[in-house]
């Protein structure tokens, strides 16, 4: 038997077993509030392990807030948990005036999702002043429950003064202990307690995920590469990074998200790419490790993850590209696993229309979620 061969049969167990417990279940109807089981589960299984995806797309679910005095045009880069019965989800907000900064929803169920308070955290507004940058810029978070430290954590990419001239955009991270107050998150803080030469250029996109040892952080470069570092669990947040390695070459572009498919030794990556007329969309990749290597699993324009060539509008269409989102997670800790039988996938869009005669980042950007499509 091929390598190949065998390892799908290894996944076709694995995914059986984590499957099997839905097969007393009685179906149910798809919604957009994920919920275990809502589709035909031998299809699920065989979809995945051959990286075919198709998908619907929802409406519109959230848009930018109302603001009096600096305009907002677009809402991007979701990140999200559910926590007491709740959606908490994190997004970058570009707006008129400001540079970007991260803003806070939370809501019950996603038809009330942009009827929700909106509330920006203002992070840069709580670094000193000897170690605050000129260019107060701070976006594209990411949120985990951290167990071992029983706090929450948002990672982030932003400027630090001490760093300024550089051209560096570094990982930093804010705590807290409640996530249900945007008032309560701590100063930002850079994740490399000093400027790590050996980094690249353009490092941005920053994203940490856990396994029982390590804590593992994963960057791209706006060049095809898509970098890891890692420090051992119990330095975890701010000591003992080691250098960054390439972890992957490919058609890659940014936006890289690294998830632990529940119920098999795997690990699923989700790296943004570019289409013709810079149509954004989204490739799989898989490994048995965090350390890799990384084997494509949905990586090209005609076959993605995500993309023009695999979605369906249930409403009006409204994107052509499926950009920067986040799988919704089974759970909410530092290990981010996904369930392979319900993926879904809260991402921003936008239209050709939308970006007629706008640079990037006069872009209107909007929030959706795909789900599989029967």
């Amino acid at each position: 038997m091929r390598r190949t061969d065998s390892s799908k049969v290894v996944l076709l167990l694995a995914l059986v077993l984590t499957i099997a417990g839905c097969a007393g279940a009685a179906p149910k109807k798809q919604t957009l509030t994920p919920a275990v089981c809502t589709f035909d589960r031998q299809q699920a299984l065989d979809d995945f392990i051959a990286g075919n995806f198709k998908w619907l797309v929802s409406e519109p679910l959230v848009a930018v807030g109302p603001h009096e005095t600096d305009p907002r045009h677009a809402i991007k880069d979701p990140t999200v948990v559910r926590y007491n019965g709740r959606w908490h989800v994190f997004t970058t907000i570009r707006s008129k005036v400001h540079r970007p900064q991260i803003e806070h929803i939370a809501f019950d169920n996603w038809k009330d999702a942009n009827a929700a308070e909106r509330n920006q955290l203002n992070l840069t507004e709580k670094i000193p002043a000897d170690r605050a940058p000129k260019d107060k810029y701070l976006c594209a978070p990411q949120v985990f429950y951290f167990e071992p430290h029983e706090k929450w954590y948002l990672i982030y990419q932003f400027k630090v003064k001490v760093f300024e001239g550089k051209g560096k955009l570094v990982p930093g991270y804010s705590t807290t202990d409640n996530i249900d107050d945007p008032t309560s998150w701590s100063t930002p803080m850079p994740l490399c307690p000093k400027f790590p030469e050996h980094m690249p250029t353009l490092g941005l996109d920053y994203w940490v995920i856990c396994d029982d040892a390590k804590a593992h952080l994963f960057f791209t470069s706006l060049n095809g590469l898509l970098w890891h570092s890692s420090t051992k669990l119990e330095d975890f947040p701010s000591c003992g990074w080691t250098r960054p390695q390439i972890a992957l070459r490919a058609d890659i572009f940014e936006a890289s998200h690294i998830y632990k498919v529940q119920g098999m030794d795997k690990y699923l990556a989700i790296i943004e790419a570019n289409a013709p007329k810079r149509i954004r969309y989204q490739k799989a990749y898989l490994a048995d490790t965090l350390d890799g290597p990384w084997e494509p699993l949905a990586d090209t324009v005609d076959k993605p993850f995500a993309g023009l060539a695999n979605i369906k509008h249930t409403t009006k269409s409204w994107t052509d590209s499926i950009s920067h989102g986040e799988i919704i997670r089974a759970g909410r800790n530092q290990k981010l696993e996904v369930n392979p039988a319900e993926l879904r996938y809260l991402f921003q869009g936008m239209s050709l229309s939308d970006r007629k005669s706008k640079g990037y980042g006069a872009i209107t950007w909007r929030l959706g979620i795909i789900e599989p499509a029967k």
